[in-house]
């Protein structure tokens, strides 16, 4: 193969729709609701467009609310880092964990120790990632509403794809994923 021949070649950057590099390309266009919303200072938790406050008013398959307490309830990420992946949010527009009262933080507590529990019973995970980005300077996507990250991790799950392919492979549909859940939740929740 010449390199007039090879797509990889870049041969005129200036007229190219696209130029080659090495990334693959995942493309989720559905994501765009979420940038557009973002750009209009919309669905990041101000008060009056929260998702964390609006999800409880959903219903629980629409909203992809697993288990819901007297302070806090669970959700899956609509977002999600790995299958499973699990929101623990307080129903309060609360945006630190040091604002949150100690009746929320205690059940954000055992709902995320239930969550763990659950999900080592359904998916049969090795383990987990558990933590709160706070602000949007700490990566947090929902500033305004505290919420935990519950992630399940497998020792399978460190494979090539998200290194060399730069590609995380979801092997679960959300709802299929929330319904799992759901039904393995204990009722005293």
């Amino acid at each position: 193969m010449t390199d007039e021949q090879d797509p990889l070649v870049i041969r005129d950057a200036a007229t190219a729709a696209a130029v080659p590099d090495a990334f693959q390309r995942l493309w989720n266009p559905h994501r765009m609701a979420y940038i557009d919303a973002g750009r209009q200072g919309e669905g990041r938790g101000h008060k009056d467009d929260c998702p964390f406050c609006e999800a409880p008013r959903k219903s629980d398959e629409d909203a992809l609310v697993v288990a819901r307490g007297a302070h806090a309830y669970v959700l899956l990420n609509l977002y999600p880092y790995n299958n499973g992946h699990l929101l623990v949010c307080p129903y309060r527009h609360v945006p630190l964990y040091d604002e949150a009262t100690p009746e929320e933080t205690r059940e954000i507590g055992e709902l995320t120790q239930t969550a763990m529990r659950v999900l080592r019973q359904v998916s049969h995970c090795d383990g987990f990632n558990i933590g709160m980005n706070q602000g949007e300077v700490a990566g947090a996507g929902v500033a305004a509403h505290l919420h935990q990250h519950i992630v399940p991790r497998w020792q399978s799950d460190a494979n090539f794809f998200p290194i060399i392919a730069r590609t995380k492979s979801m092997s679960q549909m959300l709802d299929e994923t929330r319904r799992l859940i759901a039904d393995g939740w204990p009722a005293a929740h």
